[in-house]
């Protein structure tokens, strides 16, 4: 199992982002040993959110060797051609670390708020992440790249959260899977790997070297049952959610219900996880590596 941090790119308690915030986040997490630092895409949601793809940006020069990934980035919603030419940079000023991670998104305020009607989100992004390809790798009427080219190509991975026309999408169109941790449970995870095996093998391709990776994996490890249930209480309530569904699956409590979770989710098939905290965010990334992680065990 890799772990990964997911940038602070909500503000939860209205303070806002200090200048050198996401900077000393991605800090922390590279030297707390974290393989990934990861960003989400919305325009628009419950909370004041960061753009994710200029996040990732500004952190480049402090992730050192750490691979960066959207989990997830909106091609509909951002137009392929501008995705395309974002993911490229980050991938050329990073040295070629980044995965891109796209999905169709779930929330419809998005859509409305670039004009694009939400219930025609499915056929238009099967058809953006083909065209997110296409500028990757296309050239001008000259022959010359349109942009600079990576050898081996930037990895596509595509959001599920585990339907079969979901994991049909992925096989079809992606290098990896994207799981999202509050939409699938350990089961439902290890079922969609069988499911997305079934669907590789129709391509002649298997699922060993097909990456599985979890995220929106809200974490705040904590003793206090209490402050646990405040926060499983506020998070259910941004993400309309019951707080009893989420409690199972999710990184909210101590130590070991943590490490269970995480065990889980590894015997289902995950091999990255990306943590995502709810609050004190590189307290948090701290509590995780140095606590959470050897009680999970070898991996």
């Amino acid at each position: 199992m890799e772990y990964g941090a997911h940038l602070p790119l909500i503000d939860f308690d209205g303070r806002g982002w200090p200048a050198d915030s996401l900077m000393s986040f991605t800090d922390a997490a590279r030297r707390l040993g974290y393989r990934w630092l990861t960003v989400n895409d919305h325009l628009i949601f419950q909370r004041p959110w960061l753009d994710g793809i200029v996040a990732l940006a500004s952190v480049i020069g402090v992730s050192g060797d750490m691979r960066l990934a959207t989990t997830i980035a909106l091609p509909v919603v951002r137009g392929p051609a501008a995705l395309a030419k974002a993911a490229s940079a980050v991938d050329i000023l990073s040295g070629g670390r980044l995965v891109l991670g796209v999905g169709p998104g779930s929330s419809e305020r998005d859509y409305d708020l670039v004009g694009v009607a939400f219930d025609e989100r499915w056929a238009k992004f099967d058809e953006s992440v083909r065209s997110v390809r296409a500028h990757l790798g296309s050239v001008d009427r000259d022959g010359v790249p349109v942009l600079p080219p990576r050898p081996d190509g930037i990895p596509i991975w595509v959001a599920s959260w585990g339907s079969e026309a979901g994991l049909r999408r992925v096989a079809r169109l992606g290098d990896g899977w994207l799981a999202s941790a509050y939409n699938a449970d350990p089961t439902q995870v290890a079922a969609g790997r069988e499911r997305l095996g079934a669907e590789l093998s129709r391509d002649g391709r298997t699922l060993d070297g097909f990456p599985c990776a979890l995220d929106t994996m809200w974490t705040y490890v904590t003793d206090d049952d209490r402050e646990r249930r405040t926060r499983l209480d506020e998070l259910a309530a941004m993400l309309n959610r019951p707080a009893e569904s989420l409690a199972g699956q999710l990184l909210v409590g101590p130590v070991d219900h943590c490490a269970a979770v995480v065990r889980a989710y590894a015997d289902a098939g995950v091999d990255r996880l990306f943590i995502w905290p709810l609050a004190d965010a590189e307290r948090q990334l701290e509590r995780f590596m140095r606590e959470v992680v050897p009680a999970v065990g070898p991996s």
